[in-house]
């Protein structure tokens, strides 16, 4: 154990986990609010960021920039970001949409046995996996380096740059905005009638149907948002890269308690800080493992989750 290094670079492993989580709790909202809903783990989630992670560079090779390309200025690089995250965020919502309708639906109107949801939700995961798959060779595929990354300021010694601040300050945007639309809004109402009595809310005049899509499209908007922030943070992307950030996604949605908006945010900033930390005393190899290992500690505790409050008790 290499103490040393932990407490020498404690601020910037703090700093850069917190980056990280920030992308792991973006796409844990849309397994915490399937879940919230319809008691569901949507597997196929992972693979609805893989399908934004390539549209928003697809966008961008469209706009001309590959990764030999040279920063832009500030009005083409505002263009291409806002071009690239638009894209990703629809591109991803309509993969979820699309399992949706194809892959669940069905399943609801024959009132399948939760098993069948969960080799279902596995099965639509590898099919859009292989899929991307067969269609770029199995590929990595290098993104332009949009934001070159700059120190802002530094704390204790640790530079923050411009391109981890907007990593935080979009989660922070996307999360408050989806946190007051599902706790305020009518329809945000009809998710949580839903999520907390689906019988009672139909009676009620809430089309199930259509909240259910409706999570999916949030969560799918989610998602794109965290694919555009990996393409912009880690520079590739590859058919497979949302196998290991969906699982670690999923942990931080059960950390912070799953079917629970804000637990997610929580779940998704403790668990990339702790992977830094583990890294640190550890080594790089122990990262993943820790995580998990701090999932497992955790649920024998408290197994609801930190906060563990569940999408249909949210209150407005």
């Amino acid at each position: 154990m290499n103490f040393d290094e932990l407490f020498g670079n404690f601020p910037a492993l703090t700093i850069t986990g917190l980056e990280q989580g920030a992308i792991y709790a973006l796409v844990a909202l849309g397994y915490t609010l399937v879940y919230g809903v319809l008691r569901l783990i949507n597997f196929a989630h992972s693979e609805v960021f893989m399908v934004g992670t390539f549209t928003a560079l697809w966008t961008w090779q469209a706009l001309g920039y590959d990764q030999n390309s040279a920063a832009p200025a500030l009005g083409p690089l505002i263009l291409a970001v806002v071009a690239g995250l638009v894209v990703a965020m629809a591109a991803s919502a309509l993969t979820a949409v699309t399992v949706e309708l194809v892959a669940y639906r069905p399943l609801r109107r024959r009132n399948a046995p939760p098993l069948a949801f969960l080799i279902t939700a596995i099965g639509a995961s590898f099919v859009l996996a292989e899929s991307f798959g067969i269609g770029t060779s199995r590929a990595p595929f290098g993104m332009p380096t949009l934001i070159p990354g700059k120190t802002v300021f530094t704390v204790f010694g640790a530079a923050v740059t411009n391109l981890q601040l907007l990593i935080l300050a979009v989660t922070l945007i996307m999360m408050i905005g989806l946190d007051q639309f599902v706790n305020r809004s009518r329809l945000g109402r009809g998710i949580r009638a839903v999520a907390q009595d689906a019988d009672t809310a139909a009676l009620m005049g809430v089309n199930k149907n259509r909240v259910i899509l409706l999570v999916f499209v949030l969560g799918g908007l989610m998602a794109g948002v965290g694919a555009l922030l990996w393409d912009l943070r880690f520079g590739f992307t590859k058919f497979n890269v949302g196998f290991l950030l969906g699982l670690k996604a999923f942990s931080a949605a059960v950390l912070g308690g799953i079917g629970n908006l804000r637990g997610a945010l929580l779940g998704g900033l403790l668990l990339g800080v702790v992977e830094n930390y583990a890294a640190g005393l550890f080594g790089g190899e122990w990262k993943d493992f820790t995580g998990f290992v701090l999932l497992i500690v955790l649920l024998m505790f408290r197994p609801t989750g930190l906060l563990g409050e569940s999408l249909g008790r949210a209150r407005a």
